[in-house]
């Protein structure tokens, strides 16, 4: 009788694997073949499962996001400052550095998503979605308590965020002159000027 056949891994720890094949050797090394050799498991099973290199960006992003988007819940959530929490917010925005693995996804999924099907640019909003709306209820709450001067919170959220998508841009394809560090002291200075 043949060796029995390994049952596939959970659908999570693919998506982990994934992220971890592009933090440690970079996205153009994340190929269904080496992924699928990491996770014990056929290119063929992989496509079976995702249909494509780009949905299993997409699905590894979403996992990400999920993650992330606890951790700004568990943020959000502290008995702190508005400001405080805004805070925290950027600096959970900000990649951590060149290549920061996340942001290296983000950036491909956003490089195909002109070519992409209507589901998938339904998924790429929501994932927008859930940080604006965040934003959004942080500013809000800032400007009711007194701790931000008053301004349209969805509109500053918009503009806020832009900013940062720049910002976290230059930081993630490791622009000179334009670290983490810089990219939070900018802001910080913007939120001084733009809240006060």
């Amino acid at each position: 009788m043949a060796g029995a056949r390994r049952n596939a891994p959970p659908r999570e720890e693919v998506l982990a694997a994934a992220m971890e094949m592009i933090a440690e050797r970079g996205l153009e090394k994340l190929t269904m073949a080496a992924l699928g050799r990491e996770v014990g498991m056929s290119s063929g099973h992989l496509l079976y499962y995702f249909r494509s290199k780009d949905e299993l960006l997409l699905r590894t992003l979403e996992w990400s996001e999920g993650r992330l988007g606890t951790e700004r819940g568990r943020l959000l959530a502290a008995p702190t400052t508005a400001r405080e929490r805004l805070d925290a917010y950027v600096d959970l925005y900000v990649p951590d550095g060149h290549r920061d693995p996340h942001w290296t996804l983000w950036l491909e999924v956003w490089n195909h998503s002109q070519s992409a099907d209507d589901d998938a640019r339904e998924r790429q909003a929501a994932i927008e979605g859930a940080w604006h709306r965040d934003l959004v209820a942080l500013l809000a709450e800032g400007v009711s308590r007194g701790e931000f001067r008053p301004l349209d919170a969805d509109r500053f959220g918009a503009r806020l965020r832009a900013l940062l998508d720049g910002f976290s841009i230059h930081v993630a394809i490791g622009l000179r002159g334009t670290s983490r560090e810089q990219v939070l002291s900018h802001v910080k200075e913007f939120l001084d000027t733009s809240l006060g």
